[in-house]
């Protein structure tokens, strides 16, 4: 999401989360769905370093940017094409760009 583009309206919000929701009722129909979560603006965000045995803690977000990460999927889909498939259909349901990265293992 781009914090500095201006809210959108309550209108805009309500049917934003319709579209968005319809999707994410067809991803858990097709047993994709995992887990998804919406996350608060980035000014909430506190980063933790450690650095030579010291401990620092500093408002967020880690990286100065135009886009911050307003929410995120967990899918367990067979490949990429399905993951830019589901994106896709996510990006149009939000209006916003989705960043797709496959998972590192699952611990």
């Amino acid at each position: 999401m781009d914090e500095s583009r201006p809210q959108p309206s309550a209108e805009e919000m309500d049917a934003m989360f319709a579209r968005v929701g319809a999707v994410n009722d067809e991803m858990k129909a097709q047993g994709v769905w995992v887990f998804a979560g919406g996350l608060l603006p980035s000014d909430s965000a506190t980063v933790v370093r450690v650095e030579g045995g010291s401990t620092t803690m500093t408002d967020g977000p880690f990286a100065e940017t135009k886009e911050q990460l307003g929410g995120f999927y967990v899918l367990e889909l067979e490949n990429l094409d399905e993951a830019l498939a589901w994106a896709e259909r996510t990006a149009e349901a939000c209006g916003a760009p989705i960043e797709v990265r496959p998972f590192d293992g699952i611990a």
